[in-house]
């Protein structure tokens, strides 16, 4: 059995939802920290990030993993996966969805064989797992 990895984030936050603003970093890595605040996440994000942003860049480079692999165990690595994520949020009614788009740099590999690794790796990475309650939608084509 694997060991269990943790990774951490924390938040300081200071005032209350609508004129508050906070920190959040991420504190396994020790690579960044970042302003947040309420404007950012239900507005303009104007220097700011929010959590929709983060959980975006988490499943980008989620999927990317996972397509990755299944790419790999197909015996047709790619060359190259650019992907992005975009999330919605509507305030009062929280995350509606995330958008995957990845464009595939990959030598030797149908379009079929292509679309059906992308589907496998959408539903199978584990930020989809943990976002299952959450349609969520993917664009892959091969560069």
């Amino acid at each position: 059995m694997p060991t269990p990895i943790v990774s951490k984030g924390s938040t300081t936050w200071n005032g209350d939802l609508f004129s508050g603003k906070g920190r959040t970093s991420l504190d396994t890595s020790g690579l960044a920290s970042f302003d947040v605040n309420w404007k950012a996440r239900a507005e303009e994000a104007g220097g700011t990030t929010s959590p929709e942003e983060l959980i975006a860049a988490a499943h980008a480079t989620c999927f990317s993993m996972a397509l990755s692999n299944g790419l790999a165990q197909n015996d047709t690595a790619p060359n190259e996966l650019r992907t992005s994520a975009e999330v919605t949020f509507v305030a009062g009614e929280g995350i509606k969805g995330v958008h995957l788009t990845v464009e595939a740099d990959v030598p030797g590999l149908s379009e079929a064989d292509f679309q059906r690794i992308a589907d496998e790796a959408k539903a199978g990475c584990p930020v989809s797992q943990a976002l299952k309650g959450t349609e969520i939608t993917l664009t892959a084509k091969l560069a």
